[in-house]
């Protein structure tokens, strides 16, 4: 049974994905500094001064990464299918569809390999504008495409997440993610090959429990919620208020789960230090 949708890979230098970060002239920080977008860009979407990371999406990343913004994108016509025929306010397939036309996106998820300072690099990356970021069977699927490329071709992997969990309307079908890019996860750490795991703002549920959590390296933007169960569930169920700061980077960081946090302005040579060194 196929549970989604397959079309051949492509070679893509990216012009239609939508970002998260704002496309209009201005933006308004937190605090309410103005700053022009052009500026925003050239600064890796963090706000001057503040340090604040403004929410981007794959192409933002892509960008940022990849020398001269060359890659070969994977899977990229892949989709999700309905194998549960699931309707909640409205059938699975038309949810499907309205986010594929708001974020210009197949899935919350796309993969691609190329160059970065001259290393060869696969990158999949998170979308959360495409159902929240949620976990589905194309997101499990086209990482797991990802990783037998890296154990093919002897490359190393960065999963960028941001999802709000898994995806509800697929069920168990969604949960089975969670072994399935372990398990290949597995093999690349037999076969010596480095994977970096970049947790980002947010990351949470069924991937906070499986894959972004087993990095050679886990390492964090500054400020993202990271965790399984929101606060208000945890809070309810133990029934005792939450430290300061509670599932932000910095606690997570602080309480041993993370190697260390990076200023994405500086992800770039970070990351290219980290390969260098686990060469």
């Amino acid at each position: 049974m196929s549970w989604f949708k397959r079309k051949e890979k492509g070679i893509h230098t990216p012009t239609e994905a939508k970002k998260e970060a704002p496309d209009g002239l201005w933006f308004r920080a937190p605090n309410g500094k103005i700053i022009h977008t052009r500026e925003l860009k050239s600064n890796a979407y963090v706000v001057p001064e503040e340090s604040y990371h403004v929410r981007i999406g794959s192409k933002e990343y892509f960008e940022i990464l990849f020398d001269d913004n060359k890659f070969t994108e994977l899977n990229r016509e892949m989709e999700s299918a309905d194998p549960l025929n699931f309707v909640d306010s409205k059938p699975y397939p038309k949810r499907i569809k309205e986010s594929q036309e708001k974020s210009q996106l197949k899935d919350a998820i796309r993969t691609a390999h190329g160059k970065m300072n001259g290393l060869d690099l696969m990158v999949a990356c998170m979308d959360f504008g495409f159902i929240g970021g949620s976990m589905g069977s194309v997101v499990g699927e086209k990482i797991a495409k990802a990783i037998d490329h890296c154990l093919k071709h002897k490359t190393p992997l960065l999963i960028i997440s941001k999802s709000g969990g898994a995806r509800m309307m697929e069920a168990g079908f969604s949960l089975m993610q969670m072994a399935k890019t372990s398990a290949k996860l597995a093999l690349l750490s037999e076969a010596k090959i480095p994977y970096i795991s970049l947790l980002t703002d947010p990351t949470t549920g069924g991937v906070t429990a499986s894959f972004a959590m087993l990095g050679d390296f886990n390492i964090a933007e500054p400020g993202a919620l990271i965790g399984f169960a929101g606060p208000r569930v945890i809070r309810e169920t133990i029934g005792k208020d939450l430290p300061k700061g509670f599932q932000s980077a910095e606690f997570v960081l602080e309480h041993g789960f993370l190697d260390f946090i990076v200023d994405r302005r500086e992800l770039k040579s970070q990351l290219t230090n980290l390969l260098k060194m686990l060469a």
